[in-house]
C-alpha cells in the first residue's frame, strides 16, 4: 500500500467547502491538526462558532472525502467561540465575549421576534447566550420568553438576570408592570440602558444579543458610543419603506465602525395554509438587493407565518416550540451564518497583554 502523505490529505480537504464560512477547510483555517499513521488518519477541526448538528455533517463529509486513501479516518470537530474586537474607544464587557445588536430602522418588521429566536438558535447550537431588551418604552422580551416576576438583587446594587429556555434575560419589562407606560426623556432612557447592561450579573456568555428599539435615536447612539458591540444584524421586510429605514440603521453602525454581520429579510413570503401558494405580500428580494448594494451578507429570509406570532405570544418562540420544524431550521441557518461571519472578524486581544505600570522608585 502506498504511503499517504499530508499533502494528499490537505489537497482533499481543500475540496470541502465549509458551508457557513463559505471557504474550503484549508483556506478557512478550520483544520487544527492532521495525524497520519499506519493505523489511520486523524483529523481535528476547530470551528469558531456554534454549529450544532452541522458539526456531525461536516465530520461525515471529511470521512467520505478521505475514504479513497485506503486508511481508517477519524474526525473530531471542536467549537471555540472567541471574543472579537469592539469599537476602538471601548473595552469589551467583562465575561461577555461578544455583544450582537439586532436592529431595524422601522418598527413592525418583527425585529424582536427575530432577535429572540436567533438567541435561542445560538443556544440550541451549544453557545452560552443572554438577551438584553433595550426597548425601554416597549419591552417585549418578557412575554416572548414567557418570564414573569422580578429579578433578584443580592446586594442592592447589582441584579441577577431572569432565565428561561436556557438563556439569561434582562428587560425594563421585568422592573415595571406590563401596563405601565415609560414617560421618560432621552437621557433617562440611555442611563437605564447602561444600567441594565452594566448592573446585571451576566456571568460568562459567548453572546449577548441586544434587541434594539427601531430607529436611530438616543438609545442607538448610546449603544454605538458606550456599549462594546462586536457586530450588528439588520432586520427588514422586503417593502421599500422598511428598506429605506433599514439603510439608515446600517449606515449608523458603519459610521461607528461596528461590523454588519448581515441582513435578515423578515416576512419574506407568505405560504397559504390552505393551498400552499407562495405570495410575496411585502415585495420580493429587497433584503438581497440591499445586501448586494452595501456589500454585506444576506443571512436569509423568514416567512410571514401565523405560528411564529402565536409561539412568541405564548412565551415559547419557534426555536423551542418546534425544534425540528422548517422555520426553526431557517433561524438556525441565519444564526450560524451570522456567528460564522463574526468568527472571521478581528479578535479581541486586550486580555492577552500584561498591564504595564511605570512607577518612580
Amino acid at each position: 500500500m502506498a504511503q499517504v502523505t499530508r499533502e494528499q490529505v490537505e489537497s482533499l480537504l481543500s475540496t470541502i467547502q465549509e458551508r457557513y464560512l463559505e471557504k474550503d477547510l484549508i483556506s478557512a483555517k478550520v483544520v487544527k491538526s492532521i495525524e497520519i499513521s499506519s493505523l489511520g488518519i486523524q483529523i481535528q477541526l476547530l470551528q469558531g462558532y456554534p454549529a450544532g448538528t452541522y458539526k456531525d455533517e461536516l465530520a461525515q463529509t471529511v470521512k467520505t472525502t478521505l475514504a479513497g486513501l485506503g486508511l481508517p479516518v477519524e474526525v473530531k470537530v471542536e467549537t471555540k467561540v472567541d471574543a472579537h474586537a469592539v469599537q476602538k474607544a471601548l473595552k469589551r464587557q467583562t465575561g461577555i465575549k461578544n455583544i450582537i445588536a439586532v436592529a431595524s430602522g422601522k418598527g413592525g418588521v418583527g425585529k424582536s421576534t427575530t432577535a429572540v429566536n436567533l438567541a435561542l438558535a445560538l443556544k440550541a447550537d451549544g453557545a452560552s447566550v443572554g438577551i438584553l431588551d433595550a426597548d425601554i418604552y416597549g419591552p417585549s422580551q418578557p412575554r416572548m420568553l414567557g418570564i414573569k416576576g422580578q429579578p433578584h438583587s443580592d446586594d442592592g446594587k447589582t441584579i441577577r438576570p431572569m432565565e428561561n429556555h436556557g438563556i439569561k434575560a434582562m428587560s425594563m419589562g421585568f422592573l415595571i408592570d406590563e401596563d405601565t407606560p415609560m414617560i421618560w426623556r432621552g437621557p433617562m432612557v440611555t442611563q437605564a440602558l447602561e444600567q441594565l447592561l452594566n448592573d446585571t450579573i451576566w456571568g460568562e456568555l459567548d453572546y449577548l444579543v441586544i434587541d434594539l428599539p427601531p430607529g436611530t435615536g438616543d438609545i442607538q447612539l448610546t449603544l454605538s458610543q458606550k456599549i462594546p458591540v462586536s457586530g450588528a444584524i439588520i432586520v427588514t421586510t422586503p417593502q421599500d419603506i422598511a428598506l429605506l429605514d433599514a439603510r439608515k440603521g446600517l449606515k449608523m453602525f458603519e459610521k461607528v465602525e461596528v461590523p454588519i454581520l448581515g441582513i435578515v429579510e423578515n416576512m419574506s413570503m407568505h405560504i397559504c395554509s390552505q393551498c400552499g401558494t407562495i405570495e410575496h405580500i411585502f415585495g420580493e428580494g429587497g433584503g438581497q438587493r440591499m445586501a448586494d448594494q452595501y456589500n454585506v451578507t444576506y443571512l436569509g429570509g423568514l416567512p410571514l407565518d401565523r405560528q411564529i406570532r402565536e409561539q412568541v405570544d405564548s412565551g415559547n418562540p419557534t426555536v423551542v416550540a418546534d425544534p425540528e420544524g422548517a422555520v426553526t431550521k431557517l433561524y438556525l441557518d441565519i444564526a450560524r451564518k451570522a456567528a460564522a461571519h463574526l468568527a472571521t472578524k478581528s479578535k479581541d486581544y486586550t486580555t492577552k497583554f500584561p498591564t504595564i505600570k511605570i512607577q518612580n522608585v
